[in-house]
Formats: structure tokens, C-alpha cells, sequence
């Protein structure tokens, strides 16, 4: 693959004029006007079928997982998964997400969080109960996620400092902790909430465990949004839990026996996220590619459009190698994805890194070709700028994703 089918651009252009008509005019409230963006997403959802695809995927889904148990009992050989159907295509959850950061990075954020990671991480270890329970309303954005693993002191060792306890109590946990920087916290229907089981051992030796958590519970409590940097369309907030009791059905996977600590399991949910930040990053640098070509032209200084300038035309040219270098990223994660094939985590990790630093620094580079334009709130680069910086922090900053990818090249 080299470029969008047709078929692939006449989405792409339907999205574009949705986000035109349904997103553009309510960025303002968007950013600064403290408007949820789920009722927006949903209405994306809905007009475009993906509430009814996301079903139909998990209806097949969970048929093949009942196949699985069925025949496992009965000492049979299970049934092989099914092949990608075209509507599971994966370059039709990619061009979404690259329109919406186009306009407003935050959105997707948001629906990442909730479709994406919180209900991937129930799809990866949850049992089918607890599937079916859980995730079809996740899918459709029907219900809100948050994926509850960041604390005050636990940033880039999510792990090691992690002071969120699960202690038996009988049948039951009792969940204490806090959570900050969380991705839909103020809002979310449904939050994974990670923490350690507390049997009276050093921190360090304790299993990590996974529950679903729903919003209401009793000692569970969810903050207003916190203000930001940026991303300002994805509402961020902190989840403080005293004394929670929670059931064994609440535990993902009903075992505390998972494959390293629950460990693995969050591996994995921030593979998938470090993978989709170059369809984000992507979105950002089209978007402020085209913004700048068309102010360079229309620029006049010195008698002339700056467009004529060589420095002016150097950072053109720089933007459009990191716009050329991140869409075969895409391009190579959507036929992966059709040959049934998965990242390895150091792939992943270099996939974020020079994404998410091609999109800060074209975005910055835009501030910069604007002038003092691209500082003001009035210029749509100031946004996108602000919005970019985040791709080097969230699902592990750059640092760890030089760490990951070092680690996996001295291991060969």
C-alpha cells in the first residue's frame, strides 16, 4: 500500500465534511467553552455505521470465544479465528482519527481511551462474562471509559511506584488509591482502575491487578476536569477510591493468576496506544502542512509572498518529508493489520517516537512560519502546537520509548 484507495478517499471525504459541518463551528466550546465532546462522537458514530460495525465485530468476537470454550470441554481442537472481514478494515478506524486531529486532537484522545484502551484491556484478559458485560457499550461510545493507571507519584514508573492497593476482605477487595492525569475521568461510565495486591508483602513483590469499576460506587470518586496545556476537547481528571468493595466478577479475568502480575496485559494496552499516535500525529502535521502552505502564499513581506523566501520554503520541505515519513508509518500499521500480524513493543515505541516528535516540531515549525499570528489563539496553529506537545508525554514519554527500543536491539 502507497497511497488511499478510492474507496478509502470517498470515506475520508465524508468524514472530512462531517468534521467540517458537525466539529469546526464548536471548537470554541470545545477548548474553552467546557464542552463534553462524547455527544459529537456519538453522532459520528451513528452517521457513519460504526456503532453497528463495533457491534457486529464484538458479536462475532464473542461467538468465536464461545466456539473456543466449547470446544476446549469437550477435549477438541478450538476453531481457528476468523478471517478480517472488509468491514473490519483497519484503515477505516485510522482515517477518523487522522481527520478529527486535523481540527481537534482532544476528541480523539478521548474515544481512544474509552473504545480503545479501557475496552481492549477487558477484551485481552476479562472472561466472556465480563466481556459481554462490559465492552459492547464501550465500542459504540454508548457508555464513557477511562483506563486508570497513572498516580501522583507514579508517572513513567507506573509499576514500581504504584501505591493503589486491592486487600482481600473474604469474597470481596477493598480498592484504595488515587489516580491523576486520567483520560475521561470526570465523565467515564466504566474505568479500569490498576493496582497491588496488599497480602502484607513489599510493594515490589505484589501482583498487579486489573477491576472494572462503574461511576456511582460508593467511595469512588471522580474530579472536575483539570485544565491543561492542551488536548483541552479531552477531559482529564483524578479518581480518589476509599474503602471500594468490589466482587471476584470485578476482577478482570475473575483470577489473580494472570501472565506477569497483569503486567503483560498493560503492556500490551500501551502498545496499541503507541501504535495509534502516529494516525494522530498525522492528522496534525496535514493540517498544519496545509495551513502553512496557504499562509506562506498569501503572506506579504518585503514586497513579496513569503512563500518565495528559501528559509520559508526549507520548513515547507521539512514538513512534508515528516508528512511523507509518518503516513507510510500508517500505511505499514493498516497492512500489518491485514496480514494478521502485531507490532512488537520496541516497533510500536519507535513508531511513537518519531511520530509524535515529526508532529511537535512541524507544529512549532508552523508557530513559526505564522510569526506572531501563530501565536494567537486566532491562528488554528497555536492549538495544534499546544495539542502536539502531548504525543511526547502520554503512553510513555520519548525518553522510555528510546529506553524500549535500545532495550530490544541490545537483547538481539
Amino acid at each position: 500500500m502507497y497511497q488511499w484507495s478510492e474507496e478509502q478517499l470517498m470515506i475520508r471525504d465524508a468524514i472530512r465534511q462531517f468534521v467540517d459541518k458537525e466539529i469546526r463551528p464548536h471548537v470554541e466550546d470545545l477548548e474553552h467553552g467546557d464542552l463534553p465532546p462524547y455527544d459529537i462522537l456519538r453522532k459520528m458514530f451513528a452517521t457513519f455505521g460504526m456503532d453497528a460495525m463495533a457491534r457486529e465485530r464484538f458479536k462475532k468476537q464473542i461467538e468465536h470465544a464461545h466456539s473456543v470454550e466449547e470446544a476446549k470441554a469437550a477435549g477438541l481442537e478450538p476453531p481457528a479465528k476468523p478471517a478480517r472481514e472488509g468491514g473490519s478494515d483497519p484503515s477505516m478506524q485510522l482515517i477518523p482519527i487522522i481527520e478529527l486531529c486535523r481540527v481537534c486532537p482532544g476528541m480523539v484522545t478521548a474515544m481512544g481511551v474509552s473504545m480503545g484502551l479501557t475496552a481492549a484491556s477487558i477484551m485481552s484478559r476479562g472472561t466472556i462474562a465480563q466481556k459481554e458485560r462490559w465492552v459492547p457499550e464501550l465500542l459504540t461510545m454508548e457508555k464513557v471509559g477511562a483506563w486508570a493507571i497513572t498516580e501522583p507519584n507514579s508517572g513513567s514508573d507506573a509499576f514500581g511506584s504504584m501505591l493503589s492497593t486491592a486487600r482481600r476482605d473474604g469474597d470481596e477487595y477493598v480498592l484504595n488509591g488515587s489516580k491523576t492525569f486520567i483520560t475521561n475521568g470526570p465523565y467515564a461510565d466504566t474505568i479500569v482502575f490498576i493496582c497491588k495486591l496488599d497480602e502484607g508483602n513489599p510493594p515490589e513483590e505484589r501482583k498487579i491487578l486489573s477491576f472494572v469499576l462503574d461511576a456511582g460506587m460508593p467511595g469512588l470518586e471522580q474530579s472536575k476536569p483539570l485544565r491543561k496545556m492542551g488536548m483541552h476537547s479531552s477531559p482529564t481528571g483524578q479518581l480518589f477510591l476509599t474503602d471500594v468493595r468490589v466482587g471476584r466478577d470485578r476482577l478482570i479475568g475473575e483470577t489473580e493468576e494472570v501472565p506477569s502480575g497483569g503486567r503483560d496485559g498493560a503492556k500490551d494496552t500501551f502498545s496499541m496506544e503507541r501504535s495509534g499516535v502516529a494516525a494522530m500525529a498525522l492528522g496534525i502535521i496535514e493540517e498544519c502542512l496545509e495551513l502553512s502552505v496557504n499562509y506562506a502564499k498569501e503572506r506579504v513581506q518585503f514586497g513579496q509572498p513569503i512563500a518565495q523566501f528559501q528559509l520559508i520554503q526549507e520548513k515547507l520541505a521539512r514538513m512534508e518529508v515528516a508528512r511523507l515519513n509518518v503516513t507510510n508509518l500508517v500505511f505499514r500499521t493498516i497492512e500489518m493489520a491485514k496480514a494478521g500480524a502485531s507490532l512488537t513493543f520496541a516497533e510500536a515505541s519507535a513508531m511513537k517516537l518519531y511520530s509524535a516528535r515529526a508532529a511537535t516540531e512541524v507544529a512549532l515549525e508552523a508557530v513559526q512560519l505564522f510569526g506572531g499570528n501563530g501565536y494567537m489563539s486566532e491562528y488554528r496553529v497555536e492549538q495544534l502546537a499546544r495539542d502536539a506537545k502531548v504525543l511526547q508525554i502520554y503512553a510513555g514519554t520519548d525518553e522510555l520509548q528510546i529506553v524500549a527500543i535500545a532495550k530490544d536491539l541490545i537483547r538481539r
